[in-house]
């Protein structure tokens, strides 16, 4: 009988309902469940393949589950492709089901080997099925398989010597679903219909929930925990970060430092700051994060030991290598040193394959290069320091390559000519508002989008009295020759 039979009565749809009611939550919520698993199976950082199967498990035994249904026979009229359906999805469901215990490791190191094999036999049954219609043979063959199967997974849950919780648990809620599968599977041999497999499967679901609920929770608590320690050591990060640069009748400096993580790899230092001299280091380790700070700590120590040669880029610089050389885990240091004097107006700067620092002078801008070798990667490394005039209303720009490397939705990078434009804007800005144009102008660029940690310094030379950069005096070319 059908709905479309008028033999059938309100009161024989209603029995039917209520004797399949149960299931019918059953089969929703097992899909559900299946469908939340395989987003979360894509959507993690990395695919999760024994996810993955075990949502495909769970949505095939769901639908399989409706499809057995009296009251779905009430619907829809008797026909050989619905009964063929039927018996489709019962050797469809053990696919996944075998794929979901091989990447859960509970096959042993064959496993792969025979959820192939398996797989190939169950496909073979549903497409002889499809092409030869339902066979008592074919529902016998997949009746054995499984019992078979199942007997062979209970046997190897139960010798597997295991100390992790979390797998144990996971075996009683297999072995659970195995027993009422077997019950169901040789009932279904000998000519019963016990219909109890769907509760050992809700217990085993329930089980792997448990399992989840459990990993998650702790996955949670250590991720508090990784915050904790990270923000400590953003603090002490920025603690060895010097303070605001004092005042001077000379220099006003301004800095700019904003990691692209909690922690980063770039650094800057004032290893000189008094009335008449200014000591400005920059440095970038390679790489980010936490390796990167760590190293950036260890580059804060070699300056440090190497203040005494603070008047002399070039040697300060060997003596940094020397220090850092055999220490940094194979990751290198770029930087970049200037030396100010303002009793004899000279600048001395060198740097170790850092992005050149430029000069601001009369509305035009001036690349200073003076490279050797990267820090920490070459103990025989030797670098040069060069010497050049200052001028009052002179501006400088110390800066990472984070700042011409900042990328916007196309991918092109910010580059120097676009850096060279910004500080003509800002000549007329002072140091701290010309430091916050050059950053806020990078920010916008990209998007707010941070691919690299962004470090710049600004400095200006004035004499003791000079109000600001103003416009320019001499011509860089004659100042510079």
């Amino acid at each position: 009988m059908y709905v479309g039979d008028p033999q059938l009565t309100a009161s024989q749809v209603l029995r039917t309902f209520h004797h399949d009611e149960l299931y019918l939550f059953l089969g929703a919520a097992f899909t559900a469940v299946g469908l939340v698993s395989i987003a979360f199976a894509f959507l993690g950082r990395k695919f999760d393949a024994m996810l993955f199967w075990l949502a495909l498990f769970a949505i095939f035994y769901g639908q399989r589950l409706w499809l057995q249904l009296g009251l779905l026979t009430l619907i829809i009229p008797p026909s050989h492709f619905f009964n063929d359906l039927r018996a489709i999805g019962n050797y469809l469901v053990p696919i996944p089901a075998f794929f979901y215990f091989e990447a859960a490791g509970f096959l042993g190191r064959s496993g792969r080997k025979i959820a192939i094999v398996l797989t190939s036999v169950f496909l073979g049954l549903a497409v002889a099925t499809m092409l030869f219609g339902q066979r008592p043979a074919f529902q016998l063959t997949n009746n054995l398989v499984v019992i078979a199967s199942l007997l062979a997974l209970i046997i190897q849950s139960l010798t597997q010597k295991q100390t992790d919780r979390d797998f144990v648990i996971a075996r009683r809620g297999i072995i659970v679903f195995v027993i009422f599968a077997l019950f169901d599977n040789i009932g279904g041999a000998l000519g019963y219909r016990w219909f109890i497999e769907p509760l050992g499967f809700t217990f085993f679901l329930a089980t792997l929930g448990y399992v989840a609920a459990k990993r998650g929770l702790h996955r949670d608590q250590q991720f508090n925990a990784l915050q904790k320690e990270l923000e400590i050591a953003r603090r002490i990060q920025t603690s060895i970060l010097p303070p605001a640069y004092p005042q001077s009748p000379h220099f006003r400096v301004a800095a700019r430092y904003v990691p692209m993580t909690a922690v980063a790899g770039d650094f800057y230092d004032f290893l000189v700051a008094d009335q008449t001299q200014a000591g400005l280091l920059i440095a970038d380790v390679s790489g980010h994060g936490v390796p990167a700070a760590l190293i950036a700590s260890m580059v804060k120590l070699a300056a440090t030991s190497q203040r005494a040669n603070a008047a002399d880029p070039a040697l300060l610089l060997a003596g940094m290598n020397s220090v850092l050389c055999g220490n940094t885990q194979e990751q290198f240091v770029t930087a970049a040193y200037v030396y100010l004097d303002a009793e004899s107006s000279t600048l001395r700067y060198s740097a170790a394959a850092h992005p050149p620092m430029l000069l601001v002078r009369s509305g035009n801008v001036i690349e200073l290069t003076e490279n050797g070798l990267m820090l920490a990667a070459f103990s025989f490394a030797t670098y040069t320091t060069a010497d050049y005039p200052l001028e009052p209303r002179d501006r400088l720009l110390l800066y990472t390559d984070g700042i011409l490397e900042a990328t916007n939705a196309q991918g092109e990078e910010f580059g120097s000519t676009r850096l060279h434009t910004l500080l003509k804007q800002a000549a007329n800005l002072s140091a701290e508002d010309a430091a916050a144009s050059i950053l806020s102008s990078i920010e916008l660029w990209s998007s707010k989008s941070q691919n690299d940690d962004l470090t710049l310094l600004v400095c200006d030379y004035l004499c003791a009295n000079t109000p600001s950069p103003g416009a320019y005096l001499a011509d860089p070319a004659e100042a510079l020759a």
